[in-house]
């Protein structure tokens, strides 16, 4: 069976609080993009499961990759026969897209699919969060207003339908913890749900991701990228997660030319689907 895991972005984001087990209270926005990996899984003819990667390199070793995790995490309730799970990345990492995390939901999805599991929407929730704070937004994969640490989430109102989107991502990776490191959590005057049912017009002078202010000290460039995207005309533009990359919502096409010698660029119009 093959599928095309989507990615997403972050619209607003807010570090709310430091929770007592470490992890931190957010409040987000996730809204899912058409680019997307392909991943395929076969039943395997040798005695062991085995993941097969392709396209952009992931920085892990085999047995730390989501994709094992998963089946190992599905094997502990299920007679599973073997497989094989081949992978082509072109979601970039380090990026605050989910590319792994909506790698694993959808290899969630499929075993539960190929060999009829019948494991409810519920269970696979669950599944997904133990995997990752973000994956569990991939099985609903619809605009999600996030809280906690990314796994508690209702259905939200967005739709960006018509808009045309520009991604760009530099060669630079952003470390998470690194990322958290240099914020100061804080309750917003004014709620991410408030702002985004305000028009998308609006949201440059209301809307804010917390970590813009500890990487763009670090990385001026991410900053450089987010201030083209207004000087060409975007009506939104900010950066997705913890970084690196930087989007813009713009009201036509743009040129993007000049980003694509150094930085990975993606374009595209929205659609009311992840998958055009």
């Amino acid at each position: 069976m093959i599928v095309f895991p989507n990615s997403k972005i972050n619209i607003g984001l807010n570090v709310i609080e430091k929770r007592s087990d470490g992890f931190h209270n957010i409040e987000t926005v996730f809204y899912p993009i058409t680019l997307c990996d392909v991943l395929e899984i076969v039943r395997s003819k040798n005695k062991v499961s085995t993941v097969f990667n392709s396209g952009i390199a992931i920085d892990c070793n085999t047995d730390n990759n989501l994709c094992t995790k998963v089946l190992r995490l599905v094997k502990k309730d299920f007679s599973l026969p073997e497989v094989d799970v081949f992978l082509h990345k072109t979601i970039p990492a380090g990026a605050g897209l989910g590319g792994g995390s909506a790698d694993a939901a959808n290899v969630l999805t499929v075993l539960n699919k190929m060999f009829e599991l019948n494991i409810s929407d519920k269970k696979l929730m669950q599944y997904a969060t133990e995997l990752g704070s973000d994956c569990a937004f991939f099985i609903k994969n619809t605009p999600q207003l996030a809280s906690g640490r990314g796994e508690i989430m209702r259905d939200i109102d967005i739709d960006l339908s018509g808009y045309y989107f520009v991604l760009i991502k530099p060669g630079v990776f952003i470390n998470t913890a690194h990322a958290y490191a240099g914020i100061k959590p804080q309750k917003p005057e004014i709620t991410i749900s408030e702002i985004v049912s305000k028009p998308v017009a609006e949201w440059k002078y209301l809307l804010k991701n917390d970590f813009e202010k500890t990487v763009f000290k670090q990385f001026p460039q991410i900053r450089a990228i987010k201030e083209a995207l207004y000087l060409r005309g975007a009506i939104y533009a900010s950066m997705s997660g913890s970084g690196s990359s930087v989007y813009g919502i713009f009201d036509r096409a743009v040129d993007t030319g000049d980003f694509e010698q150094d930085c990975f660029v993606f374009a595209c119009y929205f659609t009311d689907k992840p998958h055009a």
